[in-house]
């Protein structure tokens, strides 16, 4: 038996249903594929994220100080007082923690904080805002942030800047021993500062790092002790290292050092012996060398007085000119110093021409070359 013909009407009502199908199914398509667009920010799934990741690192002396974190967007959108409410905890970026990791102990804002890695937080305020530094640096943003996690507090005040559009941390006004941490996000700039005893950190490292290959070479003993020396640490101790440093391999600049340890403890007669054994090791070239390194190391004094040992050895040649004229700008001597650096000029090898050259055009702007 043959199936009955369907009518025109139930044939038009069939293609019309297909039709509006067919469309349901590229609308519910399109939907799928924004949706997963939205998705794309995934917290388990490696895909790009509206907040890019950053990380930086600023050393201070022997100190690295890292921050991890996620740059969100202003977007056209209130930030401070709008999306973020003024006395809320923030997470300080975006997604997951905000972290800051110091390698060794330092302190912010004047306050002691251990070597550790730590959960960034702040609390935005209209005038000032809190930082917080949390033991717990592992979570997804601050919806976990417990104020007993605190490892430090600190309140800092924050300056209106121009429009920044996306967040970021900066490492402002670097030195050895401290930094200026500054968040800049929409037209906000929130900053505190990090100090860092770097002398101390570096005295107690300097006992592990000369337990390793160094320890079998003069120069590092002498090294330290010219770091210790240099920063008014423990003499004792440079002492110490000096005599490591010369039993490896006897030299004159460990001999000249010495010298100067001996005198800082008091053995006054032990230093004039290393020190007159140091300058008849030396020539007048390696002495001059050396005395320059002291310079360089801030051992102002030290070096001056080197200098006019040295210069004993032959005043007529380029070295005993050139120190000469070093010895007339610590007088404050210019006059003398273009002087005796012309005569240094004039004798000083075809290799150093061009540098007295150089040093007499400075002493004639009479600038310091000491430094």
């Amino acid at each position: 038996m043959t199936a009955p013909r369907r009518s025109r009407t139930v044939r038009t009502m069939e293609m019309d249903m297909s039709g509006r199908l067919a469309v349901g199914i590229v609308l519910v398509a399109g939907l799928f594929v924004r949706a997963a667009d939205l998705r794309a920010q995934s917290a388990i799934l490696n895909l790009p994220r509206t907040s890019q990741h950053a990380r930086i690192t600023q050393r201070i002396g022997i100190v690295d100080i890292t921050i991890d974190y996620h740059r969100p967007l202003a977007s056209g959108r209130k930030v401070f007082g709008g999306l973020q409410a003024y006395g809320d905890v923030w997470r300080a970026g975006a997604n997951e923690n905000t972290t800051i990791e110091v390698s060794d102990a330092v302190s912010v804002e004047g306050q002691a904080l251990s070597k550790g890695i730590y959960g960034l937080h702040m609390i935005p305020g209209e005038a000032s805002w809190i930082v917080i530094f949390s033991k717990n640096s592992t979570s997804w943003g601050s919806f976990t942030y417990d104020t007993k996690e605190d490892a430090l507090r600190v309140t800092v005040k924050s300056a209106a800047i121009p429009h920044h559009e996306a967040l970021s941390y900066d490492f402002d006004e670097p030195t050895d021993r401290s930094v200026v941490v500054t968040m800049r996000w929409e037209k906000q700039a929130v900053a505190f500062r990090i100090n860092v005893d770097t002398p101390a950190i570096v005295q107690r490292s300097l006992r592990d790092q000369l337990r390793a290959r160094g320890q079998f070479e003069w120069q590092p003993w002498m090294e330290a002790a010219t770091y210790l020396l240099a920063n008014h640490l423990d003499a004792a101790e440079a002492a110490d290292d000096l005599g490591k440093s010369i039993a490896i391999e006897d030299r004159f600049e460990n001999e000249l050092t010495l010298a100067w340890a001996l005198g800082a403890v008091g053995r006054k007669s032990d230093a004039s012996a290393a020190w007159a054994k140091g300058m008849a090791m030396g020539s007048q070239a390696q002495i001059h060398a050396f005395a320059r390194g002291l310079q360089a190391q801030g051992l102002r004094d030290e070096a001056l007085e080197l200098f006019r040992e040295n210069m004993r050895k032959d005043a007529a040649s380029w070295v005993g000119h050139n120190e000469a004229a070093r010895l007339a700008v610590a007088a404050g001597d210019f006059e003398t110093a273009v002087k005796e650096m012309k005569l240094a000029e004039t004798a000083s090898p075809d290799a150093l021409r061009s540098q007295h050259t150089d040093l007499v055009r400075r002493l004639q702007h009479r600038e310091d070359i000491n430094r």
